[in-house]
């Protein structure tokens, strides 16, 4: 048992982990914008007005943990539109790099003092971010800011492998949320089940490395 963080934990996936943690009997911190009935109904701790691409935002989850220790970080938050070649929005593709490559970047490092030895952080980011995954193109914005997910993760990697904090990069799946419209393979119960197996599988021997949450590596 220990402190676990998630952004982006009122809906969706985020929502469905902090249901998971929580019911196993982990403390949950959950971040949000806007807190939803769902997450109210939970019963765990909860942030609200934490946007990840602000600074005052992400400074009122540094506040709230205050001095307790983060056993473990799930970067969670994150954006999706859609943008092909012949239709470029640059401030619809700006925006999903400040939330889903910054965002991690930005709570990591504001949360990086409650982090110790055993801690893990996790960014949940996707497989459409593997260069050797890529045989389709398009979604220009939410590609390339995954991609910059996936750099920031290993960069985190290096710096805090020496402070004995493991960090994995998680693809949850083609999952049914808001974000997909409702499309996908699975729900969200499943794939939160899923990356938390992820999460507690995780050690030093394997930071660093890119996982889907059916429980298998991925290229990157």
């Amino acid at each position: 048992m220990g402190l676990v963080v998630i952004t982006g934990a009122n809906q969706g996936i985020g929502l469905a982990m902090a249901k998971q943690l929580y019911g196993r009997g982990d403390e949950v911190i959950a971040a949000c914008r806007q807190v939803s009935s769902s997450l109210k109904e939970l019963g765990c701790e909860v942030v609200e007005g934490v946007d990840v691409c602000d600074t005052a935002g992400v400074e009122l989850l540094q506040k709230a943990v205050g001095e307790r220790r983060v056993d473990v970080l799930i970067n969670n938050a994150g954006i999706l539109t859609s943008e092909r070649f012949d239709d470029l929005d640059f401030e619809r593709m700006r925006k999903q790099y400040e939330v889903n490559a910054l965002g991690p970047l930005r709570v990591t490092k504001a949360l990086s003092d409650n982090l110790g030895e055993g801690s893990k952080v996790g960014i949940l980011t996707s497989r459409v971010g593997s260069m050797a995954d890529n045989g389709s193109g398009g979604n220009y914005g939410y590609r390339m800011s995954k991609a910059a997910a996936n750099m920031a993760g290993v960069n985190l990697m290096h710096d805090l492998k020496p402070r004995g904090i493991a960090v994995i990069l998680l693809h949850p799946g083609y999952v049914q949320t808001n974000m997909t419209g409702g499309n996908g393979m699975t729900d969200t119960t499943s794939s939160a089940k899923g990356l938390i197996e992820c999460i507690d599988n995780l050690s030093m021997a394997t930071t660093g490395t890119f996982w889907h949450a059916e429980g298998y590596e991925l290229p990157w």
